[in-house]
């Protein structure tokens, strides 16, 4: 009989302090390099100007850009909340079309032969040439924007998703058919969860991209958006707004890829 004594129990409150500590030092770690990173770009920056005496209408200094920021903070806000939605409704679309595509090429073989060339397809045309389409038909409001960045993530997510169901171990799959299982239940049970991981990998991959469809549908045709406001800038030679504009696009990029990260960590412990 095991023993259930406090001091049988020590051992594991020691591991599970260590634990914490680890992870206490990972986190302060990754803080100093993300603020030593960030000074050193800063540094190159303002050194560049420096170094070749460029003007303000060719690049801001860092201290103008945030002057703006601080200035014209509620505008740049409703504009950086445009722009998240349709980046986040575009991943939500693109990664829904992915999986659904991924499971009839697996499930359906025959699918695969005429699928695969209009995923080929969809990545060939540029982005640029159906934007204006996509504006005519969809309108110049959100949704143009939402099928654009759908559209860029569409085949990552989709090869990715299906390369992981494809292999999973056989081992696993010869074990199943041994205890009779359905091909229902090896689907759920079996291959998509060994497919998870290659799947976070097309997910990580879309997060970065995403913003891309997004922005170039708003510099095609939009009233609103982080892309819309860059472009206004640029025409006014307001050079300051639209350095601030980018900078708060690389900032909701960076934060959407490391909130994305930190989820799969969470919800997929095996993949590592």
């Amino acid at each position: 009989m095991p023993d259930l004594s406090p001091l049988a129990s020590t051992p594991s409150r020691h591991q599970h302090t260590g634990q914490k500590s680890t992870q206490h030092r990972t986190r302060s770690a990754s803080l100093v390099r993300g603020v030593i990173i960030l000074c050193v770009m800063l540094a190159l920056w303002q050194g560049l100007i420096y170094a070749f005496a460029l003007p303000s209408f060719i690049l801001p200094t860092p201290l103008s850009v945030l002057d703006r920021l601080v200035a014209r903070y509620p505008i740049l806000l409703d504009h950086t909340w445009v722009t998240a939605q349709e980046i986040i409704l575009g991943l939500l679309l693109g990664l829904s079309m992915g999986l659904f595509f991924a499971l009839q090429m697996l499930l359906f073989k025959p699918i695969k032969r005429w699928l695969l060339p209009v995923l080929i397809a969809s990545q060939a045309i540029p982005v640029f040439a159906i934007a204006p389409v996509l504006m005519l038909w969809l309108d110049y409001g959100i949704a143009s924007k939402v099928v654009m960045a759908a559209i860029i993530i569409f085949f990552p997510v989709t090869t990715c998703c299906y390369d992981g169901l494809r292999n999973t171990p056989r081992g696993f799959l010869d074990l199943a058919h041994t205890l009779q299982a359905s091909r229902w239940q090896q689907l759920i049970h079996i291959q998509l969860p060994a497919a998870l991981p290659a799947l976070a990998s097309g997910i990580r991959v879309a997060v970065v991209i995403a913003p891309i469809g997004a922005v170039a549908g708003e510099w095609v045709g939009s009233s609103a958006g982080l892309g819309y406001l860059m472009l206004q800038a640029n025409a006014r030679m307001m050079i300051d707004d639209m350095f601030a504009a980018l900078l708060i696009l690389s900032l909701l990029s960076v934060v959407l890829y490391f909130v994305t990260d930190f989820t799969l960590k969470r919800a997929i412990p095996w993949e590592h």
